[in-house]
């Protein structure tokens, strides 16, 4: 079996009709439309829109009322990874990469993969240092672009070694 895959999270009521504002984990709105069932059939989406601030609200059956969008808050959205389309060259699941052990392609251990970001231009790879310095930053970010990000698999990412440096 195979771990499910959060595309999004519930983070609150929307109206009192039993709607839920989304957190998206994924390309936006649409991507969630693909899916009807979430966290093993425990919720059935009857509709989903963008809410134009980088999220989405949502309807599901099992939710009737402001109280039973409440007490959703918190509960993340998950399908198995069959469910998913297959990748192309390149591209991966956030899931994939975070908590994977980061080295450099000097073969120097650098610390593990804490958060991946977008701001507009690329994808943003956060990692934590390890060990964890006393003074300086305990984090440092690396742009998901080939020079930077040399490659990773199921067991490690690995950067370029001047990227790592402090």
């Amino acid at each position: 079996m195979t771990t499910p895959v959060t595309l999004a999270a519930i983070i609150g009521a929307h109206g009192v009709a039993g709607e839920v504002r989304l957190k998206l984990f994924g390309e936006g709105a649409h991507t969630l439309s693909a899916h009807k069932s979430f966290n093993d059939g425990a919720l059935t989406m009857v509709k989903v829109r963008d809410d134009g601030k980088g999220g989405a609200i949502a309807r599901f059956v099992e939710s009737n009322s402001r109280g039973d969008a409440e007490k959703l808050r918190g509960t993340a959205l998950t399908v198995p990874r069959e469910a998913l389309p297959p990748l192309a060259e390149g591209e991966f699941y956030h899931a994939d990469v975070l908590g994977l052990p980061v080295v450099t392609d000097a073969g120097d251990t650098v610390g593990t993969v804490l958060a991946i970001e977008n701001f507009g231009a690329t994808d943003i790879i956060e990692i934590t240092r390890a060990p964890v310095p006393e003074k300086g930053p305990k984090t440092f970010m690396v742009p998901m672009i080939p020079t930077a990000v040399v490659g990773w698999d199921a067991e490690r990412l690995v950067i370029g070694a001047a990227f790592a440096e402090d």
